[in-house]
């Protein structure tokens, strides 16, 4: 269940959405949020606190000095990706000054949230230890791995070696699969969806309204 971390004042129940890149996170979460969730991104929060200005920069310059920041002042992406593939201890020291942020960010949109219930978009959910902890329910989007670099060569234009790799620092699928609670099969026309996102929406507003009865 849910635990205090994200509450005394935030909603008792919540859902952690998560999957490998391209399995359409995203468009499941937007569909939720369209049918009355609030969405919590992980990730638009750690682009925020990795922009110009943003509240990690200061460590993030002080950690890996100004060669791995923009000429605007936010964190380069690319060059830090290829640093931390290659790299474990700065990959850990760089999760050591987001992850905390993260954390508080997350809670601090929680206790803000006003939506039938909230969703935590968190890419590597499976990965981050105890976030199936501090999420009531999860929800995996699943697809085949081969759609997973067909999806993104065609976004990112990355080679499929690229693509092999990212989803190689990632949770594997059946580990992802193990951790899920619900599952969406993301591997047809984006429409298809609709009926069992209609189908779990209803389900966690239940769960939501049984939650803040109890």
């Amino acid at each position: 269940m849910a635990t205090e971390a994200l509450k005394p004042h935030g909603p008792r129940f919540s859902v952690g959405l998560t999957g490998g890149i391209g399995s359409g996170k995203s468009l499941v979460a937007d569909q939720l949020a369209a049918r009355g969730a609030t969405l919590v991104d992980t990730d638009r929060i750690a682009h925020a606190l990795t922009a110009p200005g943003g509240a990690a920069m200061d460590a993030i310059r002080s950690q890996f000095g100004a060669d791995y920041l923009t000429p605007d002042g936010a964190l380069d992406r690319a060059r830090m990706r290829q640093r931390v593939f290659s790299d474990a201890k700065a990959k850990k020291q760089l999760e050591a000054i987001l992850h905390p942020l993260i954390r508080v960010e997350t809670e601090r949109a929680a206790q803000r949230a006003a939506g039938a219930y909230p969703v935590f978009v968190v890419p590597l959910l499976v990965e981050s230890g105890n976030w199936r902890e501090r999420v009531s329910r999860v929800l995996v989007i699943d697809c085949p791995e081969e759609l997973q670099v067909e999806r993104v060569m065609r976004r990112s234009q990355l080679a499929p070696e690229q693509v092999r790799a990212i989803m190689a620092a990632q949770a594997t699928r059946a580990q992802r699969l193990a951790a899920a609670d619900d599952v969406i099969v993301n591997d047809r026309d984006p429409g298809a969806l609709e009926p069992e996102i209609d189908r779990l929406h209803a389900l966690y507003c239940q769960l939501a309204r049984a939650a803040e009865e109890q």
